[in-house]
């Protein structure tokens, strides 16, 4: 009989009276308009453009040494594929895990530095995203707005309601420029990826000798 009751318990509840209405509360103020365009204000910022010019070269910088790096890698390959005949089948997978390793182990890298790049992006719009919203505060306090929307939810306005103008000028002013964290300095994978071959080739003038 357990087992019926315990079906019956979710019936009975729900079966619930109506809650009774809250007081009257507080009603809220008329509202003054205010309209803010955020990627025209983006577009007027220094410390914006600024940051965007930054981390555009180090994308470009990452993007070049990986460009480098897998000619390299094609290279050495080629180069392999060229020594086949003449190795032994242990010698050749000693010399395919290694130049595989290599290349796994420069793609960690890679990978890590466009990591770093993005998180110090974030980082840096994160700090002209918190100006703007102090600015954005500034601007319609003075202006006695108590209701601020983005440009895309408005389809028209007067121009007595548009704050970006003045957004732009005070947040150059409070905020000229954010410095971008410093990049880590690349490992170096060109000597990196020498170490295992030369060792390699240690190893085989050894076995010779």
């Amino acid at each position: 009989q357990r087992p019926a009751q315990q079906q019956q318990r979710p019936a009975q509840r729900a079966v619930q009276p109506n809650p009774a209405p809250l007081p009257p509360g507080e009603q809220p103020p008329a509202a003054v308009i205010g309209i803010v365009d955020v990627p025209e204000v983006q577009r007027q910022s220094t410390a914006f453009n600024g940051v965007r010019e930054e981390i555009e070269k180090r994308r470009a910088k990452l993007n070049d040494d990986l460009q480098k790096e897998q000619a390299r890698w094609r290279d050495e390959q080629q180069a392999l594929a060229a020594q086949r005949a003449g190795l032994s089948p242990e010698d050749l997978r000693t010399k395919e895990r290694d130049l595989q390793d290599r290349v796994q182990d420069a793609q960690k890298i890679f990978r890590d530095r466009s990591r770093a790049i993005e998180q110090a992006a974030q980082g840096s719009l994160m700090e002209i995203e918190q100006a703007l919203a102090v600015v954005i505060r500034q601007v319609a306090s003075s202006r006695k707005v108590n209701l601020v929307l983005p440009r895309p939810l408005v389809i028209f306005n007067e121009p007595p309601f548009d704050l970006t103008p003045e957004v732009a000028v005070q947040l150059n002013k409070i905020l000229k420029s954010v410095s971008v964290p410093a990049e880590d300095a690349p490992a170096p994978a060109a000597n990196n990826n020498q170490r295992p071959a030369q060792n390699g080739n240690q190893g085989q003038q050894n076995r010779r000798n």
